[in-house]
């Protein structure tokens, strides 16, 4: 199928050439030569990266690694610097200080060399919905200096290898949000690239399209592709990620599997469910000599969330003694290994972005009801 390039305005040109600028010095048979002659254990190298945005520090320090095949799970809230991060690694965004290397390659001294490297799915799909899939991974081909007949092949291997084959010939604006991101994410492959940044790649998806999107990311780490994704979703870090590197605030704060920084919290953990949410702070007292930490609330769901170190069973029967001995009823009451919600709330003193707006809607809504209770017995005085 011909593209029809006056269908494509200036503006979506640009657009396509700003976000996957790097493509356009990409060779892919050369980029195969040098992902093969390359021995370095690292196909990413970060360090002590800096950058600012005027009185506005991004990132402070930051180093990582990431060995190659392996999938690096940059994880933090909203404002942590990740975004930041992948801009410059993938020279959309040049620091203030620091270097990176991919794949051996000084990416600020040698851009245009690192772009030959890499690919990139940022935060928003970019993609032009006038036309349709295959025209888009056929524009892709052809900034990746493809030729005409290999750029239709691509295109037509990543539609089947995507399931978009049979949407392929629709406009994208027809297709669903998780077959918009798939297509994204297919025209950042189009390039066959050694290492590929995904930026919050499941952002707006809903829970079938976010299991789709992990299968084919496994699928590409089978392949032995390697990955830097960032993510706010600690389930999707747990589960896709070989290592975690935790930045809030523009600094790593944590980094290992999540094994290890699970071992970080220290021991297991009691969550229960206060029948009663008025009793609240009563379950929240009853448990917290258990720990040398506060009990968590979630007055939303009126969960309590405790860290009861190595007491193990000893502390569960010791909570429901507690409990008991106040009078706060309870259920679900449950005894688990730590989670990544555990350890981000351990390591940085807060949940991680959608849980800390969830507990901020579910306070101001308790403080709206303790208002209106006051109101209530001024009135009734």
């Amino acid at each position: 199928m011909a593209i029809e390039v006056s269908r494509i305005s200036n503006e979506t040109l640009s657009r396509l050439v700003d976000i996957k600028k790097f493509s356009l010095s990409t060779l892919p048979e050369e980029n195969q030569r040098i992902s093969m002659e390359s021995q370095l254990e690292d196909a990413v190298e970060v360090r002590d990266l800096k950058k600012n945005f005027g009185s506005v520090l991004a990132l402070s320090g930051v180093s990582f690694a990431v060995t190659r095949g392996t999938v690096l799970g940059l994880l933090g809230p909203n404002g942590a610097g990740k975004t930041t991060a992948i801009k410059i690694l993938t020279t959309l965004l040049r620091p203030d200080g620091g270097s990176v290397f991919i794949e051996g390659c000084d990416v600020l001294a040698n851009p245009a060399k690192a772009r030959r490297l890499i690919g990139l799915a940022g935060q928003s799909a970019a993609i032009q919905e006038e036309l349709t899939g295959r025209e888009n991974l056929e524009i892709m081909g052809r900034l990746y200096h493809l030729n005409k007949k290999t750029s239709q092949a691509r295109a037509s291997e990543l539609l089947n290898r995507f399931d978009l084959i049979e949407a392929g010939d629709r406009p994208a604006k027809t297709y669903s949000g998780g077959m918009q991101r798939r297509l994204d994410l297919a025209a950042s492959l189009v390039g066959r690239p050694a290492v590929l940044f995904l930026d919050e790649p499941t952002t707006g998806l809903d829970p079938r399209a976010r299991n789709g999107m992990w299968s084919v990311i496994k699928e590409l780490v089978e392949e032995g592709t390697t990955l830097v994704l960032t993510t706010q979703y600690l389930e999707e870090a747990d589960i896709l990620a070989d290592k975690i590197v935790v930045i809030d605030q523009g600094r790593v704060i944590a980094a290992g599997t999540a094994n290890e920084l699970k071992a970080q919290v220290g021991g297991d953990v009691i969550e229960f469910t206060v029948t009663d949410p008025s009793r609240i702070e009563d379950a929240q007292r009853a448990v917290s000599d258990l720990s040398s930490k506060e009990p968590v609330v979630n007055y939303d769901s009126a969960r309590v969330t405790v860290g009861i170190g190595a007491l193990g069973t000893n502390g569960l029967a010791k909570a429901v003694l507690n409990l008991d001995s106040a009078g706060v009823n309870i259920e679900k009451l449950s005894l688990h290994r730590p989670s990544l919600d555990d350890v981000f709330l351990s390591i940085t003193g807060h949940y991680s972005t959608a849980v800390d707006e969830n507990l901020q809607k579910s306070q101001n809504r308790r403080a709206k009801r303790t208002t209106s209770k006051a109101r209530e017995g001024t009135t009734n005085e």
